[in-house]
Parts: C-alpha cells; sequence; structure tokens
C-alpha cells in the first residue's frame, strides 16, 4: 500500500460493470481512501415491461451490482440521484438535436455535463481530492506541471475521444486507472480480484433508449409524425415523402424507400424546410468541416495549425489544418476528401496520442466554401 495515497481520497463512478469495478479495486490497492459512488440517472420504469431486462448501463440492477462490488471491496458507497439533470442536459439535448437534423453524441454529453460537473462538485462536498472513472484514457504531466489528456494504450478500447470537452481544471482532478492497460487484462484482473461482476458483459447501445428504437423514443418525448416532408435530391426535384427528419442520419442508404437507377444516401437533413436531401455516394465527401463550441484542454492556438483528428468516434484519426475562428468556432481542412461528416457529431483533435480538444461539427464543406 502507498502510504501517500492514503491520504488522498477518490472519488470513484461505479456504473456496476467491470471497467468501473477494476478502477475501484485498483484504486483500493494503490492505498486511496475511495469512495464508491453510482449515479441514477433514468427511470427504467417507463420503459420496462414485468421482468424485463436491459442490455445498457446505469440501470438500477447496475447499481445493485455496484453497490456488491464495493461491499466486497470494503469502500463507502452512495448513490446519487441525477435524473432530473440528466432529464434536462442530456435527454432534452438528444432530442433537440435529432428534431434540428443533427445526430447527438449523448456520451459526450453526459460525460461534460453530468459526471465531470455534478458529480465532481459531488466529490469535492465529499472533501475528495479526485475523481476517478473506468475509461480507457490516461493523462500525464509535462514539466510546467501540465496536465495532458491522451489517448488509452489499447487502440480498440481508446475512449479519449468522449473526453474532449474536459478543462485543464477537471483533467487535473481526474484519475483513469485503466489507461495502460488492454480489456483482456481488466477482465484477468477483475477474475483475480474475484470481483462478482467479473463475467459481466458489455452495456450496449443509448443507456435511456434500451430497445435501441431512437425513433420511439422521441416521437414519445415529443408527439408522431414531426417533421414530415419530402425527399429530395440536390437540384430539389421532390422523390418522395418521409415521416420525419430525425429518422436519418447522414451517409444512410437503406430505408429510404425511393425506386431510383442508382443508390441514394442522406445527404443533408433540413430540419427548417423538412427535407431530406439524398444522392449519389460521390456527394457524401467533404474536404473539410466547420466546428462551433469548440474546447482547447490546452492554450487554443493563435494560427492554424496541423494535427490529426476524428468525426466520429470509430474514425481513423485523419491529418487535417486547423484553423480557429471568432465565436468559439473552427474550420478544419482534411488532408483527403472525408466520407459522412455529419452535423451534431464531435470533431476531436489529437497531436499523436495527445488530445488538444474538440468541438461539434457544425456543417460539412465543399471546395467553395474554404474560409
Amino acid at each position: 500500500m502507498n502510504r501517500e495515497n492514503s491520504k488522498k481520497r477518490v472519488v470513484i463512478a461505479m456504473s456496476g460493470g467491470v471497467d468501473s469495478s477494476v478502477s475501484a479495486a485498483l484504486l483500493k490497492e494503490q492505498g486511496y481512501d475511495v469512495v464508491g459512488i453510482s449515479m441514477q440517472v433514468w427511470d427504467y420504469g417507463k420503459f420496462a415491461g414485468e421482468g424485463e431486462k436491459f442490455d445498457t448501463c446505469c440501470s438500477l440492477d447496475d447499481i445493485h451490482d455496484a453497490r456488491r462490488v464495493a461491499e466486497q471491496l470494503d469502500i463507502p458507497f452512495y448513490v446519487v440521484n441525477f435524473e432530473d439533470e440528466f432529464e434536462k442536459l442530456v435527454i432534452g439535448d438528444f432530442v433537440d438535436e435529432y428534431l434540428r437534423g443533427r445526430t447527438p453524441n449523448p456520451c459526450v454529453r453526459c460525460n461534460q455535463w453530468i459526471k465531470f460537473e455534478l458529480l465532481l462538485k459531488k466529490a469535492r462536498a465529499l472533501g475528495a481530492e479526485f475523481i476517478a472513472t473506468g475509461h480507457y484514457a490516461r493523462k500525464a504531466q509535462d514539466a510546467e506541471g501540465h496536465y495532458h489528456l491522451l489517448k488509452g494504450t489499447d487502440p480498440a478500447k481508446d475512449q479519449s475521444y468522449f473526453l474532449f470537452t474536459l478543462t485543464k481544471q477537471q483533467l487535473a482532478m481526474t484519475l483513469f486507472p485503466l489507461g495502460e492497460m488492454t480489456k483482456t487484462e481488466v477482465r484477468a484482473l477483475a477474475a483475480r480480484y474475484n470481483l462478482r461482476v467479473a463475467e459481466k458483459g458489455e452495456s450496449q447501445e443509448i443507456c435511456f433508449v434500451p430497445d435501441n428504437d431512437y425513433v420511439r423514443f422521441i416521437e414519445e418525448e415529443r408527439g408522431r409524425e414531426l417533421l414530415s416532408g419530402n425527399i429530395v435530391d440536390r437540384s430539389g426535384k421532390v422523390l418522395g415523402r418521409h415521416r420525419g427528419t430525425y429518422r436519418y442520419t447522414i451517409g444512410q442508404r437503406r430505408g429510404l424507400g425511393i425506386a431510383h437507377p442508382e443508390p441514394l444516401h442522406v445527404l443533408e437533413l433540413n430540419a427548417e424546410t423538412k427535407e431530406v436531401v439524398v444522392g449519389p455516394k460521390e456527394a457524401l465527401f467533404s474536404e473539410g468541416l466547420l466546428a462551433d463550441n469548440i474546447n482547447w484542454i490546452g492554450a487554443a492556438p493563435e494560427a492554424a495549425i496541423e494535427a490529426e483528428c476524428k468525426i466520429r468516434y470509430r474514425h481513423q484519426p485523419v491529418v487535417c489544418r486547423i484553423t480557429p475562428l471568432p465565436g468559439n468556432r473552427a474550420q478544419v481542412l482534411f488532408a483527403e476528401k472525408e466520407k459522412s461528416v455529419t452535423p451534431g457529431q464531435a470533431v476531436v483533435f489529437y497531436d499523436g496520442d495527445r488530445v488538444l480538444g474538440g468541438g461539434w461539427i457544425e456543417k460539412a464543406l465543399d471546395g467553395g466554401e474554404k474560409r
């Protein structure tokens, strides 16, 4: 045991899964004064039938699993209710974004507003110096004392993409016990610690859309038959009808219900005109994008920089040129055209393993829109 760590209290966000449970066990083994907290964020009774269970995180069953692991590790455990905040900040944003013709990323929003804002405040109230999560990411401190967010060692599990909204202050207070590990190593540790959740499967899909039917979810939240309108080609010719722009995403090919000589893909969603714009696959490729609400984890660049970026979680980083713009925006130009740039998704900037920051995709750019 590290006696120095025994003076440091850390709150571990416990979801009831293998990753956060192993993180708690590692921190306890390293000598920290560990406190486990689970967040109650969603009432599954709205969707679950009698005896029905969903393969998602943050359910009541997961909270029970987290409590049992905490008891096994002999650490204090609390449940905090963030249902109202989650409903407003994450679910409300999710629905609003879809109704604006965008494709949101609620996991980033949950990290930004719930975990690293509300839970961090709760950790401070409990006298904790740190908050810890089971994310596969790392942080490092340079010679000047500045902290940097790094990719997780395991490229197959790296979750740094979901953490680009972290501020320098939040990063300084955050620990990532699994950052240097692979999932296989984490499973082996869970077995070594004899944790009750050692064989528990991965959570899937969006936690508050447990049946993965986000269309039904949006309609039950805001009413059915929203934003129905025309499916048009790039010239504006009407090719068919749709029952809501929120039913589509950029790049989608199946489910359009249009007979056409060549395959058509969704190119644009216009909530104002209620149009779904479709066209050939080659029209999906863009030279760049505009992003807003940029967060730079370190100092913001004063001029254009060369870096890499990801335009979705499973996207391989690509070379790009990032130019800061007024109003906390940025222009991103790719070295080579990229497919299916999707408004509402996050674009995250990297310098090798280091996360520079990121923002939210406002729109794709073609060759005539460089600015």
